[in-house]
């Protein structure tokens, strides 16, 4: 009996925490849980098998996890922008409506590459658009879905570009 009551307590924690971190990395549950590799695992699929969290293994070599209220559209921004320097890029682009490559890359103090790299993934995921001319002019292509993202789930990233931009916006 009380193999299954700690089944459920470790479920319950994990569920737990995809909840508090929508799009949370397998790498992520595993230094926060200090689970072994394989009883995480377990779990996960437990708890996937339940219905109970989404899983997104898209992105090459990274898994994150989802509570199944999380609509796909939020989890698929949601997937990139927990990574700190494309939110970022995007809480610029956001903030600019539109912008160059090189406004871009001053901006973030990045490399070129780097910031290429990190517009290429947004590009093909369909976040960004990009109007060609004269210069490459970069904007979102949901800016609502993005800011609402940015706002429902900026507790759980730990950046102050994202606080500032969202208290900018409230205060429109």
């Amino acid at each position: 009996m009380e193999e299954v009551s700690e089944t459920v307590s470790t479920q319950d924690l994990l569920l737990n925490l995809i909840e508090r971190e929508p799009g949370i990395r397998y790498r992520e549950l595993l230094r926060s849980t200090g689970l072994a590799n394989g009883v995480l695992t377990y779990h996960l699929s437990a708890l996937e098998r339940a219905s109970v969290v989404r899983v997104d293994r898209q992105q090459a070599r990274i898994t994150r996890y989802y509570p199944v209220n999380v609509p796909e559209s939020e989890s698929q921004v949601l997937g990139y922008i927990r990574h700190e320097p494309i939110r970022e890029i995007v809480s610029f682009i956001l903030s600019q409506d539109m912008c160059t490559f090189a406004e871009i890359v001053e901006h973030t103090g990045k490399a070129p590459s780097t910031v290429s790299a990190h517009l290429k993934r947004l590009k093909d995921a369909g976040i960004l658009s990009v109007r060609y001319g004269e210069y490459q002019l970069y904007s979102l292509a949901n800016k609502d879905l993005i800011a609402d993202v940015l706002s429902k789930y900026r507790r759980t990233f730990a950046d102050k570009v994202v606080d500032n931009y969202v208290e900018m916006l409230d205060e429109l």
